[in-house]
């Protein structure tokens, strides 16, 4: 999938005069990209629209105007599209209690070794992830992960961790929207 381009981005002013359509045309691509495994696991799944959609979101919440601050903010969410064969996404951990959350998250610190995408095969294939995200200690709540696939699809995305075994198939329209995805140059 080829990285956003600042040429593709409009400024904050006359996006915010466009954001509704435009909005409503990212929500609707994630809403299909979107994956819910077991209690507290959301995969995002991103695509060159909803990238572009959050770049333009950035810019807007912050009123970014100068170039470089712009290319910061194209560089970090472009590091969310992958090439063809490829799929990557944000996984996000939703715990309300705050509590609950930090335990969790610091009994979950070996979460991305056990997450996995299953090909039409039956083969797990595993991510590779931003470390980033990864404490000595604790696990963010927001991680950035990538899926070599290839050109199918998988069928279902999960988790095997002890105590978090999950697994959810994907549905025909999610399946289609991942295949584009991978395929697309």
């Amino acid at each position: 999938m080829k990285p956003i381009e600042r040429s593709e981005l409009l400024d904050y002013v006359t996006y915010g005069e466009q954001r509704d359509e435009i909005r409503a045309s990212a929500l609707r691509a994630k809403s299909v990209r979107r994956i819910l495994v077991g209690d507290h696991f959301t995969f995002l799944f991103e695509n060159r629209e909803t990238v572009r959609y959050q770049i333009q979101e950035m810019m807007r919440i912050e009123h970014i105007v100068k170039e470089d601050d712009i290319q910061h903010e194209i560089d970090t969410y472009n590091e969310l599209i992958h090439p063809k064969g490829t799929v990557g996404c944000t996984l996000l951990v939703g715990i309300d209690d705050e509590g609950e959350r930090a335990t969790k998250l610091r009994a979950w610190l070996g979460l991305n070794e056990h997450i996995y995408a299953k090909t039409p095969d039956g083969e797990l294939r595993k991510p590779t992830w931003d470390a980033r995200q990864v404490g000595d200690d604790r696990l963010s709540s927001v991680q950035y992960l990538s899926f070599r696939i290839g050109e199918q699809a998988p069928t279902a995305v999960g988790i095997a961790m002890p105590g978090i075994e999950a697994e959810t198939e994907l549905s025909a329209p999610q399946w289609e929207a991942l295949r584009e995805d991978l395929n697309a140059d």
